[in-house]
């Protein structure tokens, strides 16, 4: 159904299409339009309410409606929301499917996921040069990423601050042994270098800025925006670390076209059922797994086993496989306490591999326990 069916939608297109709004959109909110509601993207979530950019501007409304026990299912940056036309207060009453969503798992203890933002076309990774680069916490992030449906891109800020270019290279030469097919893109907000290219890239769609605390998000949002819209706070000199300049997630539009999504500094980015996006991470590692002689090989010890002749070779570092290990361990787990039978499956091989330990140390003393 195209949005010409329904005149009063079409002519939000002017009104919010520098916020996405499109004719796919439109046709889904169709339905919602014959309900007298009106759609707006929502910019803020804090509280049990949220900020809504609609054709007439920013409306506050309350999310009671939207609120399930499910919390991948509550509201977030990012959403396109059927609002009340009018009220007091004024509600969201549902929201669009989301084409895509970026889910980590929380930090409690029931190993729920929490969506971050949604509808994002560009995961941008910011990566302070300041510090030591983390490879591993990079791809993780890539992972996220790669699962949530965008597209990610690894943002090396402050590169002003490592001079040599030569250093430079090597570190873009790492991170893009960590990444591949990523772009990797030094910048600089102090000389400018990079943010033509990055401006260029985030024109179109929503990108959403993730990193670590003192990773350069805010400085690199301001860089972006053309303004002093995020707050800035340096950095210690000791490690790299900052304060969360930004503590919500803030939806904004970008003066040369697309939007931006600032989020709080993560301390934290467990994976949340993400085994395809482990896989497009380390994608080589899984080329070399299809030609092990066994199709469930651990790539451990098997004989035939494509992946360690590769670490042999020195054709792929032996630091991406311990990483993708630790990743696919670490999702296993947390897909295990939602999922009973895989849980099972779990445990059966456990006592798979402790009984042919046993048998294998029987072995080596001769068959004597």
């Amino acid at each position: 159904m195209s949005s010409s069916a329904f005149p009063q939608i079409a002519s939000l297109s002017h009104a919010l299409g520098a916020y996405g709004w499109d004719d796919a959109w439109a046709a889904e909110f169709a339905p919602y339009a014959e309900q007298g509601l009106v759609p707006g993207r929502v910019v803020r979530v804090d509280r049990g309410q949220c900020d809504v950019m609609t054709a007439d501007g920013i409306v506050r409304a309350d999310t009671a409606f939207v609120t399930p026990h499910d919390p991948l299912r509550v509201i977030c940056t990012g959403d396109w929301a059927a609002v009340e036309a009018a009220g007091n207060p004024r509600y969201v009453k549902a929201y669009l499917p989301r084409r895509t969503a970026f889910v980590r798992s929380t930090s409690s203890q029931r190993s729920e996921g929490q969506i971050l933002a949604a509808n994002v076309d560009h995961a941008i990774i910011a990566v302070s040069l300041a510090v030591e680069l983390d490879l591993g916490r990079i791809e993780r992030f890539l992972a996220l990423a790669w699962e949530s449906g965008a597209q990610p891109l690894v943002v090396l800020t402050k590169a002003d601050l490592v001079p040599d270019p030569v250093t430079v290279a090597h570190l873009v030469e790492d991170v893009e042994t960590a990444a591949p097919g990523v772009g990797v893109l030094t910048v600089s907000s102090v000389t400018g270098e990079g943010t033509d290219v990055l401006t260029a890239i985030v024109a179109s769609g929503t990108s959403v800025l993730l990193g670590i605390s003192g990773a350069g998000k805010s400085t690199l949002a301001n860089a972006l925006l053309g303004e002093e819209v995020m707050a800035v706070r340096a950095a210690r000199d000791v490690d790299g670390k900052g304060r969360h300049t930004t503590t919500t997630r803030n939806l904004l539009a970008l003066p040369e076209g697309g939007v931006l999504i600032d989020t709080p500094g993560l301390r934290g980015v467990g994976l949340f059922d993400a085994e395809a996006g482990v896989g497009q991470v380390f994608s080589e590692i899984e080329e070399y797994a299809a030609r092990c002689r066994f199709h469930d090989c651990a790539h451990e010890a098997e004989p035939g086993c494509a992946v360690l002749r590769a670490v042999e070779e020195g054709a792929l570092p032996e630091r991406r496989l311990e990483s993708y290990r630790k990743l696919l361990r670490e999702n296993q787990r947390i897909v295990a306490k939602t999922d009973a039978r895989l849980r099972s499956e779990i445990r059966r091989d456990w006592r798979i591999k402790s009984a042919e330990g046993r048998a294998n140390y029987a072995a080596k003393r001769g068959g004597r326990p």
